[in-house]
């Protein structure tokens, strides 16, 4: 009898406490969390033991999948105009970008700065033409002609007040042909252009050259208006050209 009162007395005391002091029982929701962070605990601990034999270590917040941040790239370097390579000590940089249709209008920059643009409100449908000394870079001149409905005797007179060493940079708009003449199309040639005398209705043509260029200019392009191969419904898709002109020595 006596042992039945001891074995009933050691009942009322929870598994591993000490008598005769009795230990409350572990709630029923914290013995569900204990049970598998044991777990996690003893696989991270054999994980562990084994990358440590191995000769590699892995650390409990990698193995649990914590997130690295990603590696910033390397800043992009910026170039004048926004082109994709620098130029030499002795060029220019620039970018011509024509219109598009009769929607966006055309660009010209040099030397990082926009010297014609919608954004300046100075650009207009037809020929869109900027004039920059040859030695020092300095804007000289704008002047925008509409080619549909203008006056191109204006042009004419623009185009042979340039001076010897003058940079001419040209962008078109809708459309810069429809008024073009012989007389026009000699002064770019002698500009260095070898596209001008192809230009028709609504085709989109960049340009630059200089006068007093020996030969014709590396820096032209023409893309023709056609129905076949337009990107917008009666124009043709946007020209853009980058690029280093040399500066005029003395």
């Amino acid at each position: 009898m006596g042992e039945d009162i001891a074995r009933s007395g050691q009942e009322r005391f929870a598994p591993g406490c000490p008598s005769p002091y009795p230990c409350a029982p572990l709630p029923p929701g914290v013995i569900r969390l204990l049970v598998p962070l044991a777990t996690l605990l003893g696989s991270w601990f054999i994980v562990q033991t084994y990358f440590e034999h191995s000769g590699r270590t892995i650390s409990l917040r990698s193995w649990l999948g914590a997130t690295r941040k990603p590696m910033s790239s390397p800043p992009q370097p910026r170039y004048k105009c926004k082109n994709k390579r620098d130029c030499p000590a002795d060029h220019f940089a620039f970018r011509i970008i024509s219109g598009a249709a009769n929607v966006v209008g055309p660009s010209i920059c040099f030397e990082d700065r926009i010297l014609m643009s919608t954004v300046k409100n100075n650009i207009g449908r037809g020929l869109n033409i900027a004039l920059v000394n040859g030695k020092s870079g300095q804007l000289l001149k704008v002047g925008s002609f509409d080619m549909y409905s203008g006056d191109v005797t204006q042009l004419e007179t623009f185009l042979q007040e340039i001076k010897d060493g003058t940079i001419v940079l040209v962008a078109t708009y809708d459309d810069a042909a429809t008024k073009m003449n012989n007389k026009v199309q000699a002064l770019f040639s002698a500009l260095g252009s070898r596209h001008v005398n192809q230009l028709g209705f609504r085709d989109n043509w960049v340009f630059l050259g200089a006068k007093g260029l020996k030969g014709k200019s590396p820096f032209e392009e023409h893309i023709k208006n056609d129905q076949k191969t337009n990107k917008y419904d009666g124009w043709p898709e946007l020209l853009e050209m980058e690029g280093c002109a040399p500066r005029k020595q003395d």
